[in-house]
């Protein structure tokens, strides 16, 4: 006859639904922390790890007076969008003073070639007027000789009486007119040789000066493009496609050379993780990564390693540990690790550098099919759903089997 205390006689339809209930409980936490322990074997993540992008800093190359601020804040902008004014009047000003400079210095040099021109025509006319005075004295030589011939021939004449005292005479001044003739005649050739000397000296200071002349002007002619370049200043556009942040200047202010006026975050932006030293073991660029942003914990991003930062982030800080001086505390490193998502977010650009982020990324695979998974958590949930019946049972039939105390 069955013991009417017995757990099978004693078990009701609620308790039968309960049991059922905690198993699918069990079983979903089971599966849940089945998944935890494979994922902590499988994939190294860390909550160090933020945001990061290109931060364009936007400054003035001159000084001056802003006239106009084109930009607000937040305010989307693309490559080549018009920032803000500096007052240009200065720079026009300076401009203009090098064109008049430039053209002071190019009709210099039209008029110094003028000249050079000039003098290399005195010194062809010179060397032609050589030519025609080398003539004469070849002329004039020519002459000389003949007299000097005749005169011979006349001493000896007179000396026989044949010709008389005056034809004499005229022979002898004959002779010495050609003689002064060829020595006028020499002068004038060496005279000629001085005039082409000296237009030959002056042509090679004109060309000396032309040289000078065409400096000044490539120089005026630099002078006017570093003019347009600084007047092109005045005009600050955005070099690239992003979202203004920090802007820190209005119309009217006076902005120094170099100063930051506000800062353009590009919109492509990555992760910058910082694991452990320890955690790096395994790891290597090209690995796929989860990712979760705290902004938007409802959605997880895909991305990969890129790369790994040689050497830890203390090391590069500003004010880097010195462990020479003998205080040495042994710290786990973090050591930044760069992370880019595989495609693009869609966060209508509220995501910016220093937002936090959770990576996590895929350093080994060990592979248990998910039935399986399920499996294994269904079976340690009816284990231990069972257990706890049969341990509840028998505390409750110990209880109703003790003696009653003395009233």
């Amino acid at each position: 006859m069955p013991d009417p205390e017995s757990p099978t006689r004693n078990a009701k339809p609620g308790h039968f639904i309960l049991k059922i209930a905690a198993a699918v409980i069990l079983t979903f936490l089971f599966y849940v922390g089945f998944n935890s322990i494979l994922n902590s074997f499988t994939h190294e993540s860390t909550d160090d790890a933020f945001l990061d992008a290109h931060l364009i800093n936007i400054a003035s190359k001159l000084p001056g007076y802003v006239s106009a601020v084109h930009a607000v804040e937040n305010q989307t902008v693309k490559a080549g969008d018009l920032l803000l004014e500096i007052d240009s009047r200065d720079y026009e000003t300076k401009l203009q003073q090098k064109r008049a400079a430039a053209e002071s210095s190019r009709a210099n040099f039209k008029t110094v070639q003028s000249t050079y021109h000039l003098v290399t025509a005195r010194v062809e006319t010179a060397q032609s007027n050589r030519k025609q005075v080398q003539a004469d004295l070849a002329a004039t030589e020519a002459a000389a000789i003949r007299a000097q011939a005749d005169l011979e021939r006349g001493n000896q004449l007179r000396a026989k009486n044949v010709i008389s005292p005056q034809e004499f005479d005229t022979l002898s001044a004959a002779g010495k007119t050609a003689n002064a003739n060829l020595a006028a005649a020499r002068e004038k050739l060496t005279g000629e040789d001085s005039k082409i000397n000296e237009s030959i000296a002056q042509k090679e200071a004109a060309k000396t000066m032309i040289e000078v002349a065409r400096a000044q002007l490539n120089q005026s002619e630099i002078d006017i493009k570093e003019a347009d370049l600084d007047l092109s200043y005045m005009k600050i556009v955005a070099p690239q496609d992003g979202r203004i942040t920090r802007k820190a200047v209005e119309r009217g202010s006076y902005v120094q050379t170099g100063q930051t006026l506000m800062v353009i975050v590009t919109p492509h932006v990555w992760v910058t993780a910082n694991f452990k030293e320890s955690q790096l073991r395994l790891m290597r660029p090209g690995q796929p990564a989860e990712i979760e942003i705290d902004a938007y914990p409802d959605k997880k991003y895909q991305g990969h390693v890129d790369s790994i930062q040689s050497g830890s982030g203390a090391r590069f800080s500003l004010l880097p540990p010195e462990n020479a001086v003998g205080n040495f505390v042994k710290v786990v490193q973090r050591v930044p690790v760069k992370i880019v998502f595989d495609e693009p977010i869609d966060s209508a650009g509220t995501l910016g550098p220093g937002m936090s982020v959770s990576p996590s990324v895929l350093i080994r695979t060990v592979t248990v099919a998910k039935p399986i998974r399920w499996l294994v958590a269904a079976v340690l949930a009816v284990i231990v759903v069972m257990g706890g019946s049969l341990l509840f049972s028998r505390v409750k039939r110990s209880k109703s089997t003790a003696p009653a105390g003395n009233g």
